[in-house]
């Protein structure tokens, strides 16, 4: 295992297409339990290397019902993004992740993942390449019918600041899903 995240951080297959230098932020271990899915790091994430160390990342953490220290143990959460490296800035947001990781690394990081229980699929990138055909045809439906995908997968938005006008407009999905994640996050780790 160690191997291979040498391997990966060394890559360097999508290094023409990206803004910085490849740096890849992730984290596994054969004992994760929880492996969350998200997009891609953004610039903050690439330069300290260290995965939802910003306000998505708090919020993250607010939703598992989970402290910091909880949170970077990787025997307890594995996070490997669709996208290894900050992949540049767009209109509205950082592009979508690079589609090299995935195909790449993905099947072999879950390979190594002996005791995982849980796949939290964070964003439209994640739960259309996990879901497949299975997706609703938006992120709200998808995340409304969370409950289909369990127990593999719990499909959530991005917990970002900016997602804040779906936040105010999906009120159900604190009060309804948030407990049914913290209640099955809890389980897990117990």
């Amino acid at each position: 295992m160690k191997e291979l995240l040498k391997e990966i951080k060394k890559c360097n297959i999508c290094a023409a297409h990206l803004p910085l230098e490849p740096r890849p932020v992730l984290r596994f271990n054969k004992n994760s339990k929880i492996l969350i899915i998200g997009q891609a790091p953004g610039t903050k994430a690439h330069e300290s290397q260290t995965d939802f160390d910003d306000a998505s990342g708090k919020k993250l953490r607010q939703w598992l019902g989970i402290d910091a220290k909880t949170f970077y143990n990787t025997n307890n959460i594995a996070v490997v993004p669709m996208g290894f490296c900050y992949p540049g800035k767009g209109k509205t947001g950082d592009l979508p992740p690079r589609p090299e990781c995935m195909p790449k690394w993905h099947q072999k990081i879950f390979d190594q993942l002996a005791d995982l229980q849980l796949v939290i699929l964070i964003g439209q990138y994640a739960q259309k390449a996990y879901l497949k055909g299975n997706s609703y045809k938006n992120l709200t439906e998808t995340v409304r019918n969370y409950q289909e995908f369990l127990p593999a997968f719990f499909p959530i938005p991005h917990p970002s600041p900016t997602n804040r006008f779906w936040m105010a407009k999906n009120k159900w999905f604190e009060i309804e899903v948030i407990p049914i994640l913290q209640e099955r996050v809890q389980v897990i780790l117990e």
